[in-house]
């Protein structure tokens, strides 16, 4: 687990490589799409903290054009493109006027981790541990930086949703998609999962401290990704969030015992 990459965020806890042990587990192939929460709703009556908020964060690229004095309440002092918007929700992604409706087989997204740990345990499981979420993400690849070698854009081709362009205000979309793809759009690792790297971060279990804190880990990076802004689409590399915080990149998967 883990990486001694030269490229690695300082600071981030990456590194050092190290054993870890683990049980077997089984974990989802892929992450929690807006049709599966639709159905944990339906079936639970659930409310996201962002629709008992009454808003959450979206990417300035999402904001509808001619709409943003309209939506848009704030934004994040240190990361502008931060945007907060009046009633956006996992219903409404973009805040009033915008659905999921074609996006049903897109993660959901502005779920915090409590809103995660509530479906999970609804679902029968929980969400992964880091070391859980890293080893099945690498697709039995030993320390190579993607869940598919050691070059992003292998021939050219590519294999993972994540910003293309210069960061924030240009993405040329090569790989498709200017926001959250369809889980399955493109290959899945060597274990099968697909949706490992960008489209959207994923909630784990884990403290981003020793145990403790205020805030939890998130893998996998999302389609904001950049290397000049966040080199964190490789499987060793971490972020964090408060529990009680939700976006428009940050999604989960759902992890439990092996049967």
């Amino acid at each position: 687990m883990g990486t001694d990459y030269p490229g690695a965020n300082r600071g981030d806890g990456e590194g050092p490589v190290r054993p870890v042990s683990l049980p077997p587990y089984a974990i989802d192939v892929y992450p929690v799409t807006n049709a599966d929460f639709a159905g944990f709703v339906h079936a639970t009556g659930y409310v996201t903290q962002s629709e008992r908020y009454g808003n959450s964060f979206v990417f300035q690229g999402q904001i509808p054009q001619g709409r943003y004095d309209e939506l848009v309440e704030d934004t994040l002092a240190a990361a502008p493109w931060w945007c907060l918007v009046q009633g956006a929700s996992w219903r409404t992604p973009e805040g009033p006027g915008s659905t999921i409706d074609e996006r049903m087989t897109h993660p959901v997204v502005h779920v915090s981790w409590n809103d995660a740990m509530a479906y999970a345990a609804w679902s029968g499981g929980t969400l992964p541990t880091e070391a859980q979420w890293e080893y099945a993400a690498r697709g039995g690849l030993e320390q190579k930086l993607y869940p598919w070698g050691d070059e992003l854009t292998p021939q050219g081709r590519h294999l993972c949703n994540v910003w293309q362009g210069e960061f924030p205000d240009l993405n040329t979309a090569e790989d498709g998609f200017a926001a959250t793809c369809p889980v399955d759009a493109f290959p899945p690792n060597g274990h099968g999962l697909y949706s490992v790297t960008g489209n959207t971060w994923e909630w784990c279990a884990d403290f981003w401290g020793a145990g403790c804190g205020d805030a939890r880990v998130m893998k996998g990076g999302s389609f904001m990704c950049h290397a000049s802004y966040c080199n964190r689409y490789r499987p060793a590399a971490r972020t964090r969030n408060t529990p009680d915080s939700a976006a428009s990149n940050i999604g989960f998967r759902c992890a439990r015992p092996a049967p």
